[in-house]
């Protein structure tokens, strides 16, 4: 067997945007309800309505990607963006014109 090391462009990073109607309670629990799927699925608020997760490989992307098609809300818009780890690195983040530091990756292993 032959031991594969994580690559900045095998790792990947997936990006839920999302726009819910919030005008009546159903429809307020219906958001509340995506995003603590989201949480559960291990997503992170990113900004109120931007989760991201860290996943080791495309094919582990393509699984949470599945999760988050199957606890999509009746009503809303929502979009699912994958992009490597070398991509993520190059995004510059600014809180009131300071620079940010991005929420780390998980702790590197080497896959098999």
């Amino acid at each position: 067997m032959r031991c594969k090391r994580l690559s900045e462009y095998r790792i990947m990073w997936v990006f839920v945007f999302f726009d819910l109607p919030t005008y009546t309670a159903l429809e307020r629990k219906a958001a509340a309800g995506f995003r603590q799927g989201l949480l559960k699925d291990g997503f992170t608020m990113f900004q109120y309505s931007i989760y991201i997760r860290h996943c080791a490989s495309m094919e582990q992307a393509q699984t949470h990607t599945r999760h988050v098609k199957q606890i999509l809300p009746e009503e809303g818009e929502v979009v699912i963006m994958t992009i490597t780890d070398k991509q993520f690195g190059m995004m510059e983040h600014f809180s009131s014109h300071l620079p940010s530091t991005l929420p780390p990756p998980s702790t590197p292993v080497e896959m098999l």
